[in-house]
């Protein structure tokens, strides 16, 4: 399974990388996640310049694309060749968004009737009229949304679960846990993530 994790200028760490390192962790399953960027680098809300593994046109032929978050995600909403590089299918494509991610659903016309994202992002969602919920993780159809930046395990785990198995997905997610609370982070994962399975899709409220 081929994921495009979308990386673009500002983005937040942590959505990027923490799913980046959850999900190439099932690789003997044939699951291989690359960052995935407009050029050849790309640089974070701190200033962290990384190489990008594949072009920004690989979104559209993965399995899978993951739509992080960043400081700048109002502008890159706004440049057509980025948009025009995300066309995405969720008939064919799991796509997930973090945080101010889910503006790239608003604007592709695939945002959800019922989603979460964090407290900055909500305000600019205020005209639609899709349900915002208090959860880490929502999902319908092939459509999966978290808020926080910690939902990103969470996030990475509904991938994995959706792909080769709720069982091998928490076999990943356990290799993350805080050492003395693998049993609770586990026991935790496997409640959210499972919740968020095989829920149908809703027609989109934004089109």
């Amino acid at each position: 399974m081929k994921i495009a994790i979308v990386t673009l200028d500002g983005f937040n760490e942590i959505d990027s990388f923490v799913a980046l390192s959850i999900l190439n962790r099932a690789k003997a399953d044939g699951i291989r996640a690359e960052i995935t960027a407009p050029g050849e680098t790309v640089t974070s809300m701190n200033g962290v310049c990384v190489s990008a593994q594949k072009p920004l046109s690989f979104a559209q032929d993965a399995d899978a694309v993951l739509l992080g978050s960043g400081i700048y995600t109002r502008d890159h909403i706004d440049n057509g060749d980025i948009m025009q590089n995300l066309s995405l299918d969720p008939s064919r494509q799991l796509i997930g968004a973090q945080c101010s991610g889910v503006l790239f659903l608003y604007r592709l016309g695939l945002l959800p009737a019922t989603i979460t994202t964090d407290s900055k992002t909500r305000p600019m969602l205020a005209r639609t009229n899709t349900v915002i919920e208090d959860r880490p993780l929502v999902a319908q159809g092939n459509i999966v949304t978290s808020g926080g930046c910690l939902s990103s395990s969470y996030l990475a785990g509904w991938f994995l679960a959706k792909t080769v198995g709720m069982e091998k997905a928490m076999a990943v997610l356990e290799t993350v846990a805080p050492v003395g609370q693998r049993s609770q982070f586990g026991r935790q994962a496997r409640e959210i993530i499972g919740k968020q399975l095989d829920v149908p899709a809703k027609r989109p409220l934004y089109c």
